[in-house]
């Protein structure tokens, strides 16, 4: 990756989700605007808040796709992230924001 590039392969949603009061949620419909979490797979020189094995938040409406080996990813610019979930093995208790 270039620049402030970063390279990330989606989370795939089950088909059915459930709400917090147990309502089963269809896989088809589909809910505006909501944010998915990703995997950083690449990260180029400059990327300064993310590294890849990072589990980021973010929009993914217009992100460019690519395919690689039949796994399809997401490249973005670092800005276009919205939360950058860290785990914290050294001292900590797990999973950050």
């Amino acid at each position: 990756m270039l620049h402030d590039r970063v390279m990330v392969k989606v989370e795939q949603d089950s088909e059915e989700r459930r709400s917090t009061a147990g309502i089963v949620i269809p896989a088809t419909v589909k809910m505006a605007n909501r944010l998915v979490w990703g995997e950083v797979c690449g990260v180029g020189a400059g990327a300064r808040t993310v590294k890849v094995g990072d589990k980021v938040l973010f929009n993914p409406e217009d992100q460019y796709e690519v395919e690689v080996h039949g796994q399809l990813y997401l490249v973005m610019r670092e800005r276009d992230l919205h939360a950058v979930a860290t785990l914290q093995t050294d001292n900590g208790t797990g999973l950050y924001l």
